[in-house]
């Protein structure tokens, strides 16, 4: 993590549209990893947790998890599970929502209440242009969320979804390719490391990422033997 970066708000010194999630939301349930980004360029984007995390309450057992360096683009929107109405019940009115008034117990709301949580971010998933994220959704490692997606479900780690529902529309990459960067796991490494590797990341070298000699043993055999099987 860049050294400021532990209080740092803002991404860049020339612009205020862009923000560090970690450094502006205070929330215990909504949690994000560094490196994380917002751009909102309508809105204050240090608004986030009252303009993009919606119908949440405290107390609700909400719970979002974002992973490490996520790309959020602006109008990108998570809904929270109370966001849900029951099934079951034969009315679509909340009646939950104000259990003192209907005079309703732990258990008439364990009846109806349908909680689809937590929703879980991985690391590096980049978030297009007004995308919606449905409640309780598992959303993997490297991930692209097309602009106005609306996902309602989960999201395999590396693949491309894109419409309203989202849909798959292609792997990143091939499954060794895939199965490599998840054993590498690049986004835990100390900044220091990253900065090293950042050439070959964009360069898509792999190879060039082993060559490094901080890499452990373990990450580096595993990373490996994945390649030498993809090449069988």
């Amino acid at each position: 993590m860049r050294k400021d970066n532990d209080k740092r708000v803002y991404l860049m010194d020339d612009s205020t549209d862009v923000v560090y999630l970690k450094n502006v939301i205070d929330d215990p349930e909504i949690q994000v990893g560094e490196h994380t980004y917002y751009h909102d360029f309508f809105k204050d984007p240090r608004d986030f947790l009252k303009n993009n995390i919606l119908y949440h309450f405290p107390g609700f057992g909400d719970q979002i998890v974002i992973g490490k360096y996520c790309s959020i683009a602006c109008g990108t929107k998570f809904l929270c599970p109370i966001a849900n109405h029951s099934f079951t019940s034969l009315a679509n009115y909340p009646f939950p929502i104000v259990p003192d008034h209907w005079e309703l117990g732990e258990e008439d709301l364990a009846k109806v209440a349908q909680w689809k949580g937590p929703t879980t971010v991985g690391n590096d998933v980049w978030f297009g242009f007004e995308s919606l994220i449905m409640p309780g959704v598992t959303i993997g490692d490297g991930a692209i969320i097309g602009s106005r997606s609306v996902v309602t479900k989960d999201v395999p780690p590396y693949t491309v979804v894109a419409g309203s529902p989202a849909r798959v529309i292609r792997k990143r990459f091939d499954d060794t390719t895939i199965d490599q960067l998840l054993a590498l796991k690049w986004w835990d490494l100390p900044d220091e490391q990253v900065k090293e590797i950042v050439p070959a990341i964009m360069a898509g070298d792999i190879e060039a990422v082993l060559e490094r000699k901080w890499l452990s043993d373990a990450v580096r055999e595993v990373v490996a033997r994945i390649g030498a099987q993809g090449k069988e």
